[in-house]
């Protein structure tokens, strides 16, 4: 049998938007993407948050923190102390309707693209970045590990595009 690491993980979803009530389950999967992130990383005993907002309040933090005046999919806010002397790592911010969106476009599931989300955010926490190509690469492959243990297919892998629908004459 099988014994998984366990990482010592407390992790608080804070619901700000009523649009994230409607999709069942969400909280309990981007708790579950984030534990899953800390064990396949062997990350010490930790403590964050996952927001659940909307796009005009992540527009606001993202401008207010930032300088970029729109909406994002997630923003993550470590508190600095990913040096292992303090559990607190910081909070993951995701916006729903801009999720809802990129969900749609790309013909994946919207738990699928919240979990993704969820794990990339807490990548960031630990200092994570994509900023260049070699860190970009870093970072999707691990994203892939983790999210492949969910069984969550490759987010990175481009999906099929629609085939236009034809009428029988």
């Amino acid at each position: 049998m099988a014994h998984r690491r366990s990482s010592a993980c407390k992790i608080d979803v804070i619901v700000e938007s009523d649009l994230w009530k409607e999709p069942r389950g969400i909280r309990s999967l981007a708790r579950e993407a984030v534990k899953e992130a800390a064990t396949t990383l062997s990350t010490p005993r930790m403590e964050l948050a996952i927001v659940l907002t909307d796009d005009s309040r992540i527009r606001l933090l993202n401008r207010q923190w930032r300088g970029i005046d729109k909406a994002t999919n997630v923003l993550s806010f470590p508190t600095g102390n990913s040096d292992g002397r303090s559990p607190l790592l910081g909070d993951i911010v995701l916006a729903y309707q801009i999720i809802a969106r990129q969900a749609l476009a790309e013909r994946k599931p919207l738990t699928h693209h919240v979990a993704h989300l969820a794990v990339h955010g807490f990548l960031h926490l630990l200092g994570y970045d994509h900023h260049r190509k070699k860190e970009a690469d870093a970072m999707e492959q691990l994203e892939r590990r983790i999210l492949q243990r969910l069984a969550i297919p490759d987010p990175y892998r481009p999906r099929p595009k629609a085939r236009p629908r034809t009428t029988a004459r």
